[in-house]
């Protein structure tokens, strides 16, 4: 037969609950927690009943927006067909040069 363990009396824990500052910090926190929250959630009421802002403003500078795109689309393409005369007329005036070097002199 094992040995049997030692005897160390009975132990008793004391039931107690938590300390007095607990609920005061609790009830604290969900005050602050409020505070802190409640603009948020005033925004998103707001948002879900269609009051989130002057929207017809929002949708002017979209379109606003859109139509200055529209605006740089086209100037990019004129500042692409530039470039490409531009370098057209390089070639020709490289091409006249060229040819100007390699003629010969007395002939003309």
């Amino acid at each position: 037969m094992p040995p049997l363990p030692p005897d160390f009396g009975q132990v008793v824990i004391a039931p107690s609950g938590p300390p007095e500052w607990v609920p005061f910090v609790a009830v604290i926190s969900m005050v602050v927690t409020a505070i802190l929250v409640w603009p948020l959630i005033r925004a998103a009421a707001r948002r879900l009943e269609g009051k989130g802002g002057d929207m017809t403003a929002l949708r002017a500078e979209i379109d606003q927006l859109h139509d200055r795109l529209a605006d740089v689309e086209q100037l990019q393409q004129k500042v692409f067909e530039l470039e490409n005369r531009l370098e057209f007329s390089e070639r020709l005036l490289t091409q006249q040069r060229e040819a100007l070097l390699q003629r010969p002199e007395g002939g003309a």
